[in-house]
């Protein structure tokens, strides 16, 4: 594990010049954050030695560095999902690898299914805490120190100063915001309606199939962690209707301007 992370960071910098601090998880639909990056370098999934390679619609698959504004960042252009069939040391392996880079900051992205019920499809959730459901742990099995420690704290797994600044750029920007616990589930069917209650009773705001993994990792990791959900259907009772992946991708593209900006703020300000 060690090898193959110190593997494919060696081969990363010998691809790139600047080695940024802050990187970026670009979720179903928020892939076009990418058109906003000047002096871009791109490195294809499929070339990176280690690397899972994506299999989903919508999810291009590579690493992007370039510049948002003035500040160098490292994008990840297609996540990996466990339903996917990879498995937990996998679907976060480019999250060590990001560690291993040098970045100390991430910022991560999904569209997800809103259980509030006063939320609206098109919402922005800036993500406070997470319920993890997932049937595999990706820090389980043996640990090693000079990865994180053993038993990580998760006491404040996403950034509360993160989530400060994100308020305040969305309110100087006049962008709706609405706040929720993201829940965690390994997909990749849609929720049934028994579900969608059972997750709202259980603390949830919004049900995703991805973030989670990624997020313990960046926690084990040492990293700050920001997270936002764009809000694509709703899992609240008499307003559930069918839902389509395509549905998903295109309220994800709708929304995304607004994501990209608050992104691109925090980023500036991080930095």
């Amino acid at each position: 594990m060690l090898q193959k992370i110190q593997e494919t960071a060696d081969f990363i910098k010998s691809k790139v010049q600047v080695l940024p601090k802050t990187g970026i998880i670009l979720g179903t639909g928020l892939g076009n954050l990418v058109t906003q990056l000047t002096e871009k370098l791109e490195i294809p999934y499929e070339t990176i030695p280690n690397f899972p390679v994506s299999t989903v619609e919508g999810h291009s698959g590579k690493l992007i560095f370039g510049k948002l504004g003035d500040v160098n960042v490292l994008a990840m252009q297609g996540r990996f999902h466990y339903y996917e069939g990879y498995n937990m040391k996998e679907v976060t392996f480019p999250v060590r690898v990001m560690k291993a880079l040098g970045i100390e900051n991430l910022l991560v992205s999904n569209a997800s299914g809103g259980m509030h019920p006063d939320f609206e499809i098109g919402d922005l959730m800036i993500i406070t805490d997470h319920i993890n459901t997932f049937p595999e742990h990706p820090l389980r099995g043996k640990n090693f120190n000079e990865l994180g420690t053993r038993f990580p704290d998760m006491s404040e797994a996403y950034s509360k100063e993160l989530i400060e600044k994100a308020r305040a750029i969305a309110k100087r920007n006049n962008i709706k915001t609405v706040e929720g616990v993201y829940v965690g589930t390994s997909g990749p069917t849609f929720e049934t309606p028994a579900e969608y209650k059972y997750f709202r009773i259980i603390g949830g705001d919004a049900v995703g199939m991805s973030t989670v993994p990624e997020v313990i990792v960046a926690n084990h990791a040492g990293m700050k962690v920001f997270g936002m959900s764009i809000i694509t259907d709703l899992g609240v009772e008499g307003k559930i209707v069918e839902v389509s992946h395509e549905e998903v991708q295109e309220v994800g593209n709708k929304a995304q301007p607004l994501m990209t900006q608050i992104m691109k703020e925090l980023v500036a300000e991080i930095s």
